[in-house]
């Protein structure tokens, strides 16, 4: 952990000015007017939960939206930020893929072709990607001609510009790539436009208009956080925060192999021509294609606060996209969803904007569904967080975003009001009284085991109707049969 921290030192704090931020100057319309639901969360955890967030909604005949983070610089979004720049946007696509409707053979199809992954080898990777881009490879069967040259016009552009950016120091490496990502970014540099990219995949795969993916920053830049351990440590870089990763095929063998490690001097790194700034920190510029979820080493403290930093590691304020605050200014509904709490919920919560946004009385219900296990960001293991740790690390979150300093757990409630837990061994230790005095309200379930026999998962028809007896829709004690439904 030596070689990915540093001494907790304040640097200068920056405030990062945002043409399109204006401050809120209405709390939006009343409760009695407002009927949208708005989801926090990350990629893959939250989802196998999607079709309870579309059930609800459809129950209550409102519009969706997904908050998701920009902030990942592991997996190969790394690949494609130090090489284009941007933002990450794993998460993003991973969201809008899994909203496709798989309802006939050639949405299966654009389905497939978008979660498709290249082969972890960089030659038989490279081998596949053009098989592709000249539309041999059997992924394009079932999709319609039109479809089919739309997309790949877009995989042509990202295909040219790495061409275009080809150095004796730095080749891409497609190892692993998504075609998804590759997909995004080229229709990205196409348009200029993030949120456009964003929605040119949505059109494309039929994702209902009812239901929005926006991403917590609207940007072309890469953006990047670190986190503050209670022993005074600094990690930069989500990668390093969640995921231990090791070196890959980005710079040609004959480079020294510091350049491919964290080191405390950038010198060794700035001759590798990419499209990180020059001094920019070595842990936010090295290639993290390979990671694992399973291996993870313990923090040697606990995770006591998140920011975003610029290239050279000072801190920064950023604003919220505008979209997503219009969103919460509409929202009756507010669920923080499962999923890595300092990496897919937190950096979209500190943003500036969104606290002051989720405090509005107007917002009835604001329920946090609570992880089924403990991970290595909510350890380390001797001294892991409790249920009513992860909830004030939310409102602690949603304190920094508005700048005010931390509020007493009698005021908890402004940021959430419900909090729906499984009943397992493996899930983080439920604190009753503790809730109780915040006026949170508590719903408890029993889940079934995951897939690796480590936690519990939710049973989707009982999330749904906890759901949908906190936003008020139905009984929650109506249906006798469930016995993994328990208000406590």
């Amino acid at each position: 952990m030596a070689s990915q921290s540093q001494t907790n030192e304040r640097l200068p704090l920056v405030r990062v000015p945002s043409s399109d931020f204006v401050p809120s100057r209405s709390p939006g319309p009343p409760a009695s007017r407002r009927n949208s639901i708005v989801v926090f969360s990350g990629g893959s955890a939250a989802n196998n939960l999607v079709d309870v967030f579309h059930e609800v909604r459809e129950a209550n005949s409102s519009t969706l939206s997904y908050v998701i983070p920009i902030s990942d610089n592991g997996g190969s979004s790394s690949e494609l930020i130090r090489v284009f720049g941007g933002p990450g946007i794993g998460d993003v696509r991973s969201r809008l893929v899994r909203l496709i409707p798989d309802d006939n053979d050639e949405a299966k199809a654009i389905k497939a072709l978008f979660n498709h992954r290249l082969p972890r080898m960089y030659g038989p990777a490279r081998a596949e990607w053009h098989d592709i881009v000249e539309a041999t490879h059997p992924l394009w069967r079932n999709i319609s001609s039109p479809k089919k040259e739309l997309i790949r016009s877009l995989l042509n552009t990202i295909n040219s510009e790495i061409v275009k950016r080809l150095r004796p120091t730095s080749r891409f490496d497609f190892s692993s790539a998504s075609i998804g990502n590759l997909f995004l970014t080229g229709a990205r540099l196409f348009t200029g436009s993030f949120e456009a990219a964003i929605y040119l995949l949505s059109s494309i795969g039929a994702v209902p208009p009812s239901i929005s993916v926006l991403p917590a920053i609207n940007t072309n830049f890469a953006h990047h956080i670190a986190v503050g351990l209670e022993d005074g440590t600094v990690i930069t870089g989500q990668n390093d925060i969640s995921h231990p990763s090791v070196p890959t095929h980005a710079v040609p063998k004959n480079q020294s192999s510091s350049t491919l490690q964290i080191s405390s001097h950038t010198v060794d790194q700035d001759p590798v021509e990419d499209a990180n700034l020059p001094g920019s920190l070595p842990s936010l510029r090295k290639p993290s294609i390979m990671f694992s979820k399973t291996d993870e080493e313990d923090l040697p403290s606990r995770i006591a606060r998140l920011w975003y930093i610029n290239p050279y590691g000072q801190e920064i304020i950023l604003p919220a996209n505008p979209r997503v605050t219009e969103a919460l200014s509409k929202a009756s509904c507010i669920i923080y969803s499962i999923g890595s709490l300092f990496t897919s919920i937190i950096p979209s919560l500190v943003l500036r904007g969104v606290g002051e946004a989720l405090a509005s009385p107007s917002i009835l219900s604001k329920i946090l569904i609570l992880n089924g296990t403990l991970d290595r960001e909510t350890g380390p293991s001797r001294n892991p967080f409790t249920a009513f740790d992860f909830v004030a690390a939310i409102v602690n979150a949603c304190s920094d975003s508005r700048s005010l300093a931390r509020p007493a757990r009698s005021k908890y409630w402004q940021y959430i009001t419900h909090i729906i837990y499984l009943d397992s061994a493996a899930s983080p230790k439920f604190e009753r009284d503790a809730f109780s005095e915040a006026g949170i309200e508590t719903i408890r379930l029993y889940g079934r085991k995951d897939g690796a026999g480590k936690g519990a998962r939710y049973d989707d028809k009982a999330l749904a109707q906890a759901l949908g007896a906190v936003i008020g829709r139905k009984d929650l004690r109506g249906d006798k049969t469930r016995r993994n439904t328990l208000i406590v």
